[in-house]
């Protein structure tokens, strides 16, 4: 290997195994980037595609940096989204840090009583973990997080763009803040991810509170042909067609399919195991057990297929793909760049995807969404605004952790982090003292009688979790558990035996323990169905004035459409003429209807509807319907009837005191988790907050109205 400046700053040893035990000829772009500003203690961001040598970027250095400085462990917390990324990790990480003499550990929800004791004893350089599992190590009652901790000093969080998106990541830099507390020092944080559309903000909501905050830089040096990718857009029009396609198509090739639900991955694994091709399955609701099995045999395959939903997403090692499929479309462009980043890692290969469409729905949003990966755009990932929740939760771990903590002063560790204001933290205080949460002495406060209630099963393990956890039942066959499913799969009537499907096999339903919530199952020759509870996910403004771009005539550049796409897109645009226009959105009127096309997206079209009842309620279908690409109005209402009062919600729409604000259901607070730690109206204001869009709202409204001339 040649040396260029910044190699030579690795650990000899660790230089000396890279090139011979490694056999490779040079660091990649971003691992020699990040080896200076690594080792120097900076922050960092550092990005690259999948599989684009990340992990070794930050461990290099820090293995470096674990030498020079004499640390002792655990010293470095390596932090992922995923269990199974960490079990997929730890022997690669284990093997880097054995060069050196030092030892790695994993600590998460699967880990064993007796491997918790020996991480405790014996005290691993660097452990692979969760947040949850991190907390859990917090508030152990038989582990000294005081003594586990002490010697922390740098935190990995991998894939960091999963977390920042979700209230995970707001608990994940909680959980770091407590840590950097127990240790008496900040923390040294390096994120890793594949390209976002803001990564300066997303390296600034890494570094958390800014207490001690270190200097901190994006590295992301730019890689020859990374860039370049095969992809072809077709419609098939139905599962079944998409699975005789991929049945054919580049048979002796390993071929990763995605698809947008469980069911649908279940109902493809039918069908292409119906047409012989060997066939695996990966999703959430299946056991830890089942997904690796059928990860491991898939790695090991040739000619096959796995199909998975956005868990396959990540880093995962499921060997050297050849193709990736997509069967729909994901709602992202970042959730298409992780897929495309799982090809083309081999020398001579390239990046590819080949999109299956099954309806006018799915061409439609795919044909926007390569619209806008062609025209390089990447969404922002963008912390959930108001967790006020995720401070409640917070209090409660605080108390476990600590005992019992101050009235005014617990939240001292979280303050800066913005989770709410002062004003809003004593009034949650307050509440969750009313409400017998928490009990108060002497103005210190501890753990009460309702959160012992609510949360105090199996030492508060559903504290630690973020989600709200779906009723599903256990499937069991004999000793093995096979996965999870909708209690619905088993009460719907049937004609005859009562077949499911779960992990691509159809299994026979032998017994059901309604008060274990398990069901007993034997193997199946017959194919069922499966079903899972799921909440549509609102598409962004971004992506759907793509939608309308692609009607009015745009393509996605650098993408093969096939002949049946192209075809069946023209007969799309002109069925949808009338409901797009080059300089305004459009009042399509029929009989008994009429309907505003905005093509804003879920959330600002809840937060134009929030403004349309404000301002004039009479203009609104009753039935308060509204989707990604309109909103119902009652028959009659014409582009005239709506301009002034579009006029008046533009003045209003973002005050503060406008009152205009997205209805929030019962059913929604019940989908926030630790709603009932929350004020009412705080808990309601938090929601109200997620399901809007207002720049979204703002930019429709700057536009003109016009009734539909078709």
């Amino acid at each position: 290997m040649s040396t260029p400046a910044g190699f030579s700053e690795l650990h000899p040893v660790l230089q000396h195994h890279i090139v011979n035990t490694l056999g490779w000829r040079e660091l990649r772009p971003l691992q020699q980037a990040a080896i200076a500003p690594v080792v120097a203690g900076e922050d960092a961001l550092l990005l690259a595609p999948t599989a684009g040598g990340k992990t070794e970027a930050a461990l290099f250095p820090l293995l470096t940096r674990m030498a020079n400085e004499s640390w002792a462990g655990p010293s470095v917390l390596y932090v992922c989204p995923l269990r199974a990324l960490l079990n997929n990790l730890e022997p690669r990480i284990a093997s880097y840090a054995g060069w050196l003499g030092r030892s790695v550990a994993v600590r998460h929800g699967d880990t064993g009583a007796g491997a918790r004791r020996r991480i405790a004893i014996d005290r691993p350089d660097i452990v692979l973990t969760t947040p949850e599992s991190l907390e859990a190590m917090l508030v152990s009652t038989t582990i000294d997080a005081r003594i586990l901790l002490s010697e922390v000093r740098t935190v990995v969080v991998d894939e960091v763009h999963a977390f920042a998106g979700d209230d995970r990541g707001w608990h994940l830099l909680a959980v770091l803040e407590r840590i950097a507390e127990l240790v008496g020092r900040p923390l040294q944080r390096i994120g890793l991810s594949a390209t976002v559309g803001n990564a300066p903000e997303l390296l600034t909501w890494l570094q958390g509170s800014g207490r001690g905050r270190r200097s901190a830089q994006v590295i992301n040096p730019e890689v020859p042909g990374s860039t370049s990718a095969d992809v072809e857009l077709d419609y098939v029009g139905s599962v079944t067609n998409a699975a005789k396609i991929i049945s054919a198509l580049h048979r002796g090739q390993k071929r990763l399919v995605f698809a947008e639900s469980r069911a649908r991955v279940e109902e493809l694994a039918q069908r292409l195991i119906d047409l012989g091709t060997e066939t695996y399955v990966s999703h959430s609701s299946l056991s830890a057990a089942e997904r690796r099995r059928a990860e491991r045999a898939f790695a090991e395959a040739r000619d096959c297929v796995i199909v998975a939903t956005s868990t396959l997403e990540l880093g995962i090692d499921v060997g050297d793909l050849d193709r990736v499929i997509q069967v729909g479309t994901p709602t992202s462009v970042a959730a298409f760049l992780q897929r495309l980043g799982r090809t083309g890692r081999r020398r001579g290969t390239s990046r590819n995807a080949l999109f299956l469409t099954t309806s006018d729905d799915e061409l439609l949003t795919a044909a926007a969404l390569l619209l806008r990966w062609s025209q390089g755009y990447v969404e922002s990932v963008v912390a959930p605004p108001g967790p006020r929740h995720l401070l409640a939760q917070q209090l409660l771990a605080l108390c476990l952790q600590k005992g019992q903590v101050g009235r005014t002063t617990w939240v001292e560790p979280l303050r800066d982090l913005g989770l709410t204001s002062d004003v809003e933290t004593m009034k949650i205080t307050e509440w969750m003292i009313e409400s017998e949460h928490v009990d108060v002495d002497s103005a210190m406060l501890f753990v009460g009688p309702e959160a012992e209630r609510r949360y105090g099963y199996r030492h508060f393990i559903e504290l630690l979790s973020l989600f709200t956890s779906a009723p599903e039942f256990l499937v069991v066959h004999g000793s093995h558990e096979v996965g999870s499913i909708d209690p619905y799969a088993l009460i719907r009537k049937v004609n005859g035996p009562r077949v499911i499907t779960l992990a691509g096999r159809g299994w026979l339903v032998q017994h059901i323990d309604w008060s274990r919530r398990r069901a007993y199952v034997e193997p199946s020759e017959s194919l069922g169905t499966s079903r899972w509870i799921g909440i549509p996910q609102p598409l962004s403004y971004q992506l759907m004035q793509a939608e309308r771009g692609v009607l009015l005539g745009s393509a996605p550049a650098s993408v093969q459409m096939s002949d049946r796409a192209g075809s069946q897109l023209i007969r799309i645009r002109e069925e949808l003429a009338g409901r797009v226009d080059h300089r305004a959105t459009v009042i399509e009127s029929t009989t008994g209807r009429s309907r505003w096309w905005t093509w804003a997206g879920g959330r600002a079209n809840a937060s134009l509807m929030a403004a349309l009842e404000a301002m004039d309620p009479a203009l609104i279908d009753e039935g308060y319907v509204f989707d990604n690409r309109s909103i119902a109005l009652r028959a009659g209402v014409d582009a005239g009837a709506l301009r002034s009062v579009l006029v008046r919600a533009r003045g209003q729409l973002g005050k503060s005191d406008s009152g205009i604000r997205p209805i929030v259901t019962q059913q929604a607070l019940e989908q926030l988790k630790f709603s009932e730690l929350l004020p009412p109206d705080l808990a309601r204001a938090t929601l109200e907050a997620r399901l809007e869009d207002v720049p979204g709202a703002a930019a429709t409204l700057s536009h003109p109205v016009v009734d539909s001339v078709i």
